[in-house]
């Protein structure tokens, strides 16, 4: 145990010194936010509204059109086409909506809107969804409708769900489940990516270099290669952690440099505080940082395996990485499905089988415990996890310390099989 700490402690120093460590964790990000800062000043800066001229001769619209961000309507009375569109050209509108007397606007008429520009597909959205209601309005006006008439016929009762411990299964709440159960999943998807194969270069390095065989005269290959696996993972805790820092100590700069872009943001967490506190938030923290382990200790060792039996040609590691690479892609098809329809067969399946099992049960979990995940389905879960882990460990072990001696052959994947499970 104590030579697996010493290889860790190497492995560990050795990243963290690495200029190239402090450019990935600390500046890297701090780039990826001042593009963000960036796009948010210049969306600040750059907003403008498209001011449109109306001249109403036919009082369709009561002298009255509801202001939004993408469009502001003034009306001009007495005013021709031809003079709307020489204000236009010199530049005091950006268009213009010219309804004649003859024009029946409320029939089979339509609107149109001339602009010096071309208008946006978001703004083209909005200003149609404005004059749509105020038209919409005015015809049921027309039918001896009310306004208050109109907005009962709107309204929608809708439909409450709820869970057999009497708990409200808002709308609100499943889509929190989702965005959480998402974002769980996919961070672990690129932790076992990420540090899986910074383990088989690792590996790949010291091989070819030839210091593995100075190592191994005075550690055991399996020690050798957990010490590398603890190391590599010990950084990648440090890296992820930092991370964290960064982001919430940015998120709160951006904040109060520019306050009105997130005052929406902050209203609409405000209005999901009743769903995020049905979310059993310790809980995913815990399975959280037991699956990451986990996980990466199960992935790793496999990284470490390939990784001994590669040689110099790296298309070699590609073609040996596959069988790896395969069950973590299949792991993130299953989570689309488990994120929607946490119950389903296939979405317990990949929960429960140790090679999909940390990014699945990630997505399955954020729905409720034990609500939608039985304790028997989590502790199973966790259970099989650590069956495979020491199960892989056990052959990538056998593999490395065959491998990690090896040199001028290419391996195969049945010839690596024959090393694991070979007597003796």
């Amino acid at each position: 145990m104590n030579k697996i700490l010493l290889v860790a402690r190497r492995e560990f120093l050795t990243r963290v010194q690495k200029k190239t460590f402090l450019l990935t964790t600390i500046l890297l990000p701090l780039i990826i936010f001042g593009f963000y800062a960036m796009i948010i000043y210049f969306s600040v800066s750059s907003g403008s509204t498209t001011k449109i001229a109306v001249s109403d001769n036919a009082n369709v619209f009561g002298g009255s059109i509801d202001t939004t961000d993408e469009a502001s309507f003034q009306f001009i009375n007495n005013t021709s086409e031809s003079e709307l569109k020489q204000q236009v050209t010199a530049g005091k509108f950006d268009g213009y909506i010219y309804i004649p007397q003859t024009m029946n606007v409320l029939g089979n008429d339509s609107i149109q809107l001339v602009s010096a520009k071309t208008v946006g597909l978001l703004s083209r959205a909005k200003i149609q969804d404005v004059i749509n209601n105020k038209l919409e309005e005015k015809r049921m006006l027309s039918f001896n409708i009310s306004k208050a008439q109109l907005d009962s016929v709107h309204k929608q009762s809708g439909i409450r769900f709820a869970s057999l411990q009497g708990e409200e299964d808002t709308g609100t709440k499943a889509g929190v489940s989702y965005a959480v159960g998402m974002i769980s999943g996919f961070l672990i998807y690129i932790i076992l990516f990420i540090y899986g194969t910074m383990v088989m270069r690792g590996v790949m390095e010291e091989k070819v270099s030839r210091i593995a065989e100075v190592i191994v005269s005075s550690v055991k290959p399996f020690q050798l290669m957990m010490g590398k696996i603890v190391g590599i993972g010990a950084v990648g805790l440090v890296q992820f952690i930092i991370w964290i820092i960064l982001v919430a100590s940015t998120r709160l700069l951006l904040f109060s440099i520019f306050p009105q872009q997130f005052s929406a943001q902050t209203g609409a967490i405000h209005d999901m505080s009743g769903a995020l506190s049905q979310i059993n938030f310790p809980l995913i923290i815990g399975c959280f940082i037991f699956y990451f382990l986990g996980g990466y200790l199960l992935y790793s060792s496999l990284f470490a395996a390939v990784g001994s039996a590669v040689n110099e040609d790296p298309q070699d590691a590609q073609s040996l990485t596959l069988p790896i690479i395969m069950p973590i892609i299949f792991a993130i098809v299953i989570m689309m499905k488990a994120v929607n329809d946490p119950s389903s067969g296939l979405a317990i399946f990949g929960s429960l089988f140790p090679l999909t099992s940390p990014i699945v049960m990630m997505a399955r979990i954020a729905h409720g415990v034990p609500e939608t995940v039985p304790y028997w389905q989590l502790f199973a879960s966790m259970a099989l996890l650590i069956l495979g882990f020491l199960g892989t460990t056990w052959v990538a072990a056998k593999i490395y310390r065959t491998g990690i001696l090896l040199y001028g052959k290419k391996v195969t994947v049945k010839e690596m099989w024959k090393w694991a499970f070979r007597k003796g």
